[in-house]
């Protein structure tokens, strides 16, 4: 025997061909779904990062423009203050009357307290000299006296840088009494015209939150941030800046100011920071961007789980088309199959459709060529099983006649014996009715009222032999009056009754029959309170060859038979018997004698 190859061995374990052709085009499918899935993963993930980086790149860019424009803006206010005549004559020119230097003062305080007017984030607005003059916003402010403003940090990059002009980043305004807030200075070196040299300083003492909300206005992310740092790598702006001062927060500001890239990662331990830089040329400041990559890698896990739910549902319709296509290609292999279960349940008229010229539809014309040869064989048969069948029941029947006409004439010749002449004819009469009934009719079957008529007149007969010893009580619901039913069916049951219940009975004997519909059957009751049977008796009751047993006759055994022949295994008679109570034989058919088209509304 040839072994199965592997494939053979895989598939062959399923129950049909196309289960087999779904499991197999799903499995392809899942397949090819895994490699694409893994690819398109890969290669979303790096497109995601990168476009990451780029949409960061354009947040710091922005950011970096919005402060410079700022800045801009800021110089340019200065400008037209610094070069203005009336600041530098007030702080260099010593030849100025008071009234000509308090006039000029008013002049620059009114010029102060306009920009001061128009912008909400100016803190201060001031001209210093070396000579010791000064003037402060209002005029009412005077600068500290225990700090040296020539020695701060921001007045120095001033007087130093080649412009004349300086940013410094954040830092606490200590130089002008009463006023120590957190600021950003832009200043301006002023020249003493009448020497040439840089003598003197304008400054502009920027609200620190300006710079914050140019920042915050631009979002990264949930968890992401901006911040600022100037050329020397001092945080300018920091959203947790009192926490950075406090040491309580890091930032990785010396591998921010080495990278000589855009963008910067940091591996932190439980997660990698990203870091994108933008510098600007106008002040120097590195406007820098932070995010973490979990973060914004979460697109990364939403891109997943559409490629999932695609692939789900790209999936399902791909089973859906395979079980299409797999069934309508099994469609003439399961039309076989079913074909055949009905010929095993035994309807050879089947035949199956071929609409295919392949190997299904040879199968096909193979399989009608023998369910007819099948067909016309059994017809045969069948017929040659009905005539045996009718055979056997007329057979029966005629086997029955000679016991009851036995038993009848039994009795007649007992009345003789005894002198009762007028009871003679009269029995020979009603025997005489009973076998013109017999003979009058020569159907199988007869109404039920046709039959009780009979077991009517047998009863008369036999009542007339045992005179005082039997009374009998018959009933029939005219609902089951007229159902078909085979011929001589209640005598034998009746004849049973009153030969070997009633007859060893002591006292009077009764018998009742009746007929009623019963849970869509007909129940034909024969009962007698007779002497009973014991359970042998009733274990053996339809054994034809146990002639010794006092019950067993040739008519019970027959009628059970006939029944069973006539309407099937589940109808027939069965007995109820209690031992010196009597018996019941009851007698069960279907409610339409058999007929399907004749049902009895009960």
């Amino acid at each position: 025997m040839k072994k199965p190859n592997l494939i053979t061995r895989m598939f062959g374990k399923f129950k049909s061909i196309q289960s087999t052709m779904l499991v197999s085009f799903s499995a392809l499918m899942v397949l090819a779904m895994l490699v694409f899935m893994v690819i398109a993963m890969r290669y979303t993930s790096g497109t995601i990062y990168e476009n990451s980086i780029n949409y960061m790149s354009q947040i710091i860019q922005q950011v970096n423009y919005d402060i410079d424009t700022y800045i801009e803006y800021m110089e340019n206010i200065s400008s037209v203050i610094a070069k203005s005549s009336d600041v530098p004559r007030y702080l260099f020119d010593q030849n100025q009357t008071e009234a000509e230097r308090e006039a000029e003062k008013e002049r620059i305080l009114t010029q102060f307290q306009t920009i001061m007017e128009s912008r909400d984030d100016i803190y201060n607005v001031a001209a210093v000299a070396k000579n010791g003059r000064y003037i402060i916003n209002q005029g009412d402010d005077e600068l500290t006296g225990y700090v040296d403003i020539e020695s701060l940090d921001w007045y120095q990059a001033a007087m130093e840088s080649k412009s004349g002009i300086a940013v410094s980043s954040s830092h606490v305004q200590n130089a002008i009494q009463s006023s120590y807030k957190w600021v950003i200075t832009l200043s301006r070196a002023l020249v003493n015209n009448q020497t040439g040299e840089r003598e003197g300083l304008f400054f502009v003492d920027l609200n620190y939150s300006a710079i914050s909300d140019l920042c915050n206005n631009n979002s990264i992310e949930e968890k992401g941030y901006i911040f600022v740092l100037d050329a020397e790598g001092n945080i300018v702006y920091h959203p947790k800046q009192q926490l950075m001062y406090g040491g309580l927060k890091t930032e990785n500001i010396d591998a921010i100011m080495e990278c000589r890239e855009d963008s910067l990662i940091i591996d932190e331990g439980g997660d990698s920071k990203l870091y994108t830089m933008s510098k600007s040329k106008r002040t120097g400041w590195t406007v820098v961007g932070a995010a973490y990559t979990s973060e914004l890698l979460k697109n990364n896990e939403q891109a997943q789980m559409w490629y999932l739910l695609v692939a789900s549902i790209l999936l399902l319709a791909v089973i859906g088309i395979s079980s299409i296509i797999s069934r309508e290609i099994t469609k003439p292999i399961r039309s076989l199959r079913d074909s055949m279960r009905k010929v095993q349940n035994g309807q050879f008229g089947t035949h199956v459709e071929v609409i295919t010229e392949n190997e299904i539809g040879s199968l096909g014309r193979s399989f009608n060529l023998m369910t007819s040869e099948i067909q016309a064989l059994m017809e045969q048969n069948v017929y040659e099983q009905k005539q045996k069948r009718k055979s056997e029941l007329k057979a029966l029947q005629a086997q029955i006649n000679p016991h009851f006409l036995y038993n009848t004439l039994d009795s007649i010749i007992w009345m003789s014996e005894a002198g009762e002449n007028d009871e003679v004819v009269e029995m020979t009469s009603a025997l005489a009715r009973l076998l013109r009934q017999s003979i009058s009719n020569d159907k199988e079957e007869v109404e039920l009222e046709k039959e009780i008529e009979y077991v009517k007149n047998y009863l008369t007969i036999q009542k007339m032999r045992y005179k005082d010893k039997l009374e009998f009580f018959i009933y029939v619901d005219p609902r089951v009056a007229h159902v078909p039913i085979i011929k001589l069916v209640l005598q034998p049951l009746v004849e049973n009754a009153i030969y070997h219940g009633i007859k060893y009975k002591e006292t009077k004997g009764n018998l009742k029959i009746y007929a009623r519909p019963v849970d869509g059957r007909v129940e034909i009751v024969v009962a007698d309170d007779g002497i009973g049977m014991d359970e042998d008796v009733m274990e053996h009751i339809f054994d034809e060859h146990r002639k010794e047993q006092k019950r067993n006759g040739v008519g019970v055994p027959n009628v059970q038979k006939r029944l069973k022949l006539q309407y099937g295994s589940e109808y027939g008679i069965r007995y109820e018997s209690v031992k010196g109570a009597g018996t019941k034989a009851v007698i069960t058919i279907p409610v339409d004698g058999g007929r399907t088209d004749e049902k009895m509304d009960e």
